[in-house]
């Protein structure tokens, strides 16, 4: 939306066009996305892996001869490392799994000060206005009437980077948005890409350690985290988004956003639905390939973005919804909360949308400081049983108070707009004014009072609590839909992509297993692929044929 040079307007002035719903035909990425040449100048490629002694890479696959028994801080030995203690195929995780909280409390402490992921970001503050009224399925605030406007901080950024990397790696994109409602701040916390890598958080600290940098070489090594993803085979989908050329978006405007996980909405009477969110781009979705990408400067994707603001042409996103009712997600043929899998063929609700109209005054007060938290949730929107965005709601939080510290809400950037009344107190850089003395609750000298109507919708659970993976996995359907639905020339550079880090490892049994993996969802994927990277397929069918031989075993927790 081209606008002309002008003051940057406040987050709370509306800068909105009104339009119409996109058609169901017009959310799915693969049927939007477009390559695009380089901006600007040229940068430096990336150095090559260098195998160095005691690597993942130089063992080439070797086995070091001792599997010891991994256990707690405390000694104690565990009996899963994979799968939370949940109750249920489908019920929530239970707070009791101290494996887990111990295992996500850790990793939120491994860095100091910056985010362990998530660290390369940029952020613009803009509106959300909401374009339909939603009373039927939430009695979230913002969406109660269309024409309503919320200020949103959005954040912008790459994954496993860190601060200072170029942003011209290939990487998820997250896409952050921070709703300061008068009901308080819901953080929609997800990437451009529609689904994650892994479905249970116990895994994100091993998912992450792998996709960082070597602990012995500070390198990123395919050597580690194709190693890691040989043996998680439910990351083939978002492994063929990624290596895409979704994974070097062309500028932060032109990406889609997406809340990844399902939803619980519930509404002034308690009827639940279940939901899933996406923003859909005005600017359409473009991509670099690895040419481009070799072209690009370090800062590309903010220079575009910071200038474009400033140029008055505000980037716009449409919000779109998903909905399901109970029922209807037991019809589905895989896990409705699984963040592996989208919920295609189910249609799209155009219910809002966003411009981004200001460049923060201060990028460390603004986009630094900003702490983003699935936990930050308003009346009406509530969590579903999705197991990865269950470890997020203690894990995010976490991290933000460890982070920034304790008093880290009371930042502008994070700070609701709505009075704060609540008995918290004191803690690192604490700025609170006023004499108080009651700081209890309950008190008749000075009361605060609780709604019941804002507490949890309760729900029936009749699950045995075990540590077990969800029972639907099928992992490679919907990857190869995606491979399927690219144009010639996107497929042609999936593969090349895909072949630049898998070629380089140097287990040839960790590359015949990605290879079988890829090939199991979609034939003339794996097919070029094993060619590209000199992998016989023989040896990917027999890889193929023992994966199926033993995938119920594996999955029902026995190997």
């Amino acid at each position: 939306m081209k606008r002309p040079s002008q003051l940057l307007l406040a987050a709370t002035v509306s800068v909105l066009p009104t339009s119409l719903a996109l058609a169901q035909t017009a959310t799915q990425v693969e049927d939007r996305m477009t390559t695009v040449a380089a901006p600007m100048a040229a940068a430096k490629p990336l150095a090559d892996q260098a195998g160095v002694s005691g690597t993942v890479d130089a063992r080439a696959g070797a086995s070091s001869g001792r599997s010891p028994q991994m256990t707690r801080d405390n000694g104690a030995p565990i009996g899963s490392n994979r799968n939370s203690l949940a109750a249920g195929d489908m019920g929530p995780v239970l707070l009791e799994d101290v494996t887990l909280i111990e295992k996500l409390a850790r990793f939120d402490r491994e860095r100091i000060p910056e985010r362990v992921v998530h660290a390369r970001g940029t952020g613009a503050l803009g509106v959300f206005r909401s374009t339909a009224d939603l009373s039927d399925v939430t009695k979230a605030s913002l969406f109660a009437q269309p024409g309503k406007e919320t200020p949103v901080f959005v954040r912008f950024s790459t994954v496993i980077h860190p601060a200072g990397s170029p942003e011209t790696a290939r990487d998820p994109h997250g896409f952050a948005v921070k709703f300061y409602s008068d009901q308080g701040n819901w953080d929609l916390v997800g990437n451009n890409l529609p689904i994650f890598f892994i479905r249970d958080a116990i895994q994100f600290p091993d998912m992450i350690h792998s996709l960082k940098p070597s602990p012995v070489t500070n390198k990123q090594d395919p050597n580690r985290f194709f190693e890691f993803f040989s043996g998680t085979p439910e990351a083939t989908n978002m492994l063929v988004h990624v290596y895409s050329n979704l994974g070097t978006p062309a500028s932060y405007r032109t990406m889609d956003g997406n809340g990844v996980h399902a939803f619980k909405l519930v509404n002034k009477d308690g009827k639940v639905v279940f939901a899933k969110f996406r923003w859909i781009s005005r600017q359409g979705v473009k991509s670099l390939n690895g040419d481009a990408v070799a072209k690009a400067p370090a800062n590309f994707l903010t220079d575009d973005l910071y200038g474009s603001i400033a140029a008055g042409d505000y980037p716009t996103w449409d919000l779109m919804v998903q909905t399901m009712s109970p029922e209807e997600l037991g019809a589905l043929p895989y896990n409705p909360f699984d963040d592996t899998k989208e919920w295609l063929g189910v249609p799209f609700r155009k219910i809002g949308e966003m411009t981004l109209n200001e460049v923060p005054e201060n990028f460390f007060r603004w986009t630094e400081q900003s702490a983003f938290a699935p936990a930050n949730l308003v009346p009406g929107i509530e969590p579903s049983p999705d197991r990865m965005l269950q470890g997020r709601l203690f894990s995010y939080s976490d991290t933000q108070r460890y982070r920034v510290g304790a008093n880290v809400m009371d930042l502008p950037v994070n700070k609701p707009r709505v009075p704060v009344v609540n008995n918290y107190q004191d803690g690192a850089l604490d700025h609170a004014r006023g004499k108080v003395d009651v700081n209890y609750f309950p008190s008749v000298t000075e009361g605060k009072s609780v709604d019941p109507a804002f507490a949890p919708t309760p729900y029936k659970i009749d699950a045995i609590a075990r540590t077990a993976p969800i029972s639907k996995t099928e992992p490679f359907d919907q990857a190869g839909q995606f491979y399927r639905a690219l144009k010639p020339a996107d497929k042609a550079d999936l593969v090349k992509n895909l072949a630049g880090d898998l070629g380089v490892v140097t287990s040839m049994r960790t590359k015949v297993i990605m290879v079988s993996y890829f090939t199991q969802a979609d034939k003339d994927l794996g097919t070029r692929l094993a060619k590209a990277i000199k992998v016989p397929m023989n040896e990917v069918d027999r890889a193929v044929a023992e994966y199926r031989s033993t995938v119920d075993a594996r999955y029902a927790g026995q190997q």
